[in-house]
């Protein structure tokens, strides 16, 4: 057998129901390597005990007879989810040690089919960010190099699961923040369509593009979980979608003979790093052994997915965080004169630099005089987004090209540049103001040996072909089962 830690989730959850290994065995052997890897800064907090007693309980489960797929399967959550038994901080040192009284309906789905929690992973502050250079406490460090990035700002759930100390991760994507870490780590992530995950329990941060995920190491595993979490929760979430749970697994096996590719040309034009195309066009051409068809296609606002990103994303970021102000929870100054004193000092002091600028972005282009000249503006080109993408879709199945113009930067690289950091995000972002569904495999190697990641883009609730896709290109690579160096 495998050691614990190259096995992936279809492989563990195998082993666990065949008894040839214990849920408080695989537990203790990944705690003990978060703990080893502790300087990449993917973990911020860890509950040995609560870890533990779920492991027993799945253990008695299983003993019992139970099947369930998921059952004894260790994963680690994001620290934008709340949890009741791990603190709840969002990176941020507004909520430096809160305990939530609840958990959020991701966690607590995915408890319900088994899953041991290993503890909260590292993330840009308040999800603000694509290097996971912000999160209060520590950055996080990618596996493959640790001078570099891991992307973000699910970048501790990429880090952990690259260097196996989680078998798999939650993530959210708000702008990229699943796609874009996976590809740098080379991982497997999916973000869902917008309200097949409940986002109840998600720290907000745009409530209009927030949507949970998940990150694993291949797409079988991410058809596994993300089976368990999704499905409608109107009492807790008025945006989920009344769309029933699904079993995503079932359709991995089908075939993909005339299968149409989307690939959009500005995907393609000034600014792709040659080593990343090249990585991408080797993968389109892997996808036409296995006999699916190249379809060239446009997306012509892809330019202006920035812009109107970082318009509505800071508007919905002003509004959200106004609740931390000290007076309910979270962190509050010790020194103050009087109740706008406190407001004030509270939120100097809790929130990051990245934090502040986008809150006041987003309350210049809300204010009186420039709502309809920036934010309403924004609004109808996201429209048109959308529509561009359903105009591509009447040509085509799926839509492929690269998560990111780079492979994963140095840290500090960006520091003084935040628009570096911005530009990034050109290639995810289009699909999250649609809400489409979008993952990122691994395909290759550019710049330093750092991972590749190849984006696919589906219609609304089209997770299982774009599941099944993947897995049809990691039946006939390699790439998702290397890991860096001395993992």
């Amino acid at each position: 057998m495998s050691p614990l830690h190259d096995m992936t989730v279809a492989a563990l959850a195998a082993s666990l129901r065949a008894k040839e290994v214990s849920a408080v065995e695989v537990a203790r052997h990944f705690m003990t390597r978060a703990s080893d890897q502790a300087s990449l800064g993917a973990y911020l907090d860890t509950n040995e005990a609560v870890t533990l007693a779920q492991a027993q309980a799945a253990d008695e489960r299983i003993a019992a007879g139970d099947t369930a797929p998921l059952l004894g399967v260790p994963i680690a959550h994001k620290d934008i989810f709340v949890t009741k038994d791990f603190a709840s901080t969002a990176g941020s040192k507004m909520l430096d040690n809160y305990r939530s009284p609840f958990d959020a309906t991701v966690v607590e789905r995915l408890a319900q089919a088994g899953c041991v929690t290993l503890g909260k992973l590292n993330c840009d502050e308040f999800a603000m960010g694509s290097a996971n250079e912000n999160s209060a406490f520590k950055p996080v460090r990618n596996p493959w190099d640790t001078s570099r990035i891991p992307g973000g700002s699910s970048g501790g759930s990429a880090a952990a699961v690259a260097a196996r100390s989680a078998p798999a991760a939650t993530g959210t994507d708000t702008g990229g923040s699943i796609r874009q870490p996976a590809s740098f780590c080379g991982i497997t992530g999916i973000k869902p369509t917008y309200g097949r995950a409940s986002r109840y329990g998600m720290i907000a941060f745009a409530s209009s593009l927030d949507q949970a995920g998940v990150m694993a190491r291949t797409s079988e595993d991410c058809a596994m979980l993300l089976s368990a979490m999704c499905g409608p929760d109107p009492d807790r979430d008025s945006t989920s979608l009344d769309v029933p749970a699904q079993d995503f697994t079932k359709s991995l096996n089908e075939s993909i003979e005339g299968l149409r590719i989307g690939v959009p040309k500005e995907f393609f034009g000034e600014g792709l790093s040659a080593d990343v195309r090249a990585a991408i066009e080797a993968a389109l051409k892997q996808y036409e052994q296995l006999g699916a068809k190249l379809v060239d296609i446009t997306l012509p606002r892809t330019q202006l997915s920035i812009p109107v990103y970082y318009i509505i994303a800071p508007a919905e970021a002003s509004s959200n965080l106004s609740r931390f102000d000290g007076v309910k929870f979270g962190h509050r100054a010790k020194n103050y004169s009087d109740l706008t004193d406190m407001y004030e000092k509270t939120r100097a002091e809790g929130f990051g630099d990245e934090v502040k600028r986008r809150i006041m972005i987003g309350a210049y282009v809300l204010s009186h005089g420039y709502y309809d000249a920036y934010y309403l503006q924004a609004q109808k080109i996201r429209r048109m987004i959308a529509d561009d993408f359903q105009n591509a879709f009447k040509q085509c199945d799926v839509i492929a090209g690269p998560v990111a113009p780079t492979v994963a930067w140095k840290l500090g690289e960006h520091g003084s540049d935040p628009l570096a950091d911005y530009l990034a995000d050109i290639f995810t972002l289009p699909g999250s103001l649609a809400g489409l569904p979008g993952m990122s495999i691994p395909c290759g190697f550019g710049e330093a040996q750092m991972p590749v990641g190849m984006q696919l883009l589906g219609n609304y609730c089209a997770e299982a072909k774009l599941l099944n896709t993947a897995h049809k290109f990691q039946q006939a690579t390699d790439f998702h089962l290397r890991k860096p160096e001395g993992v």
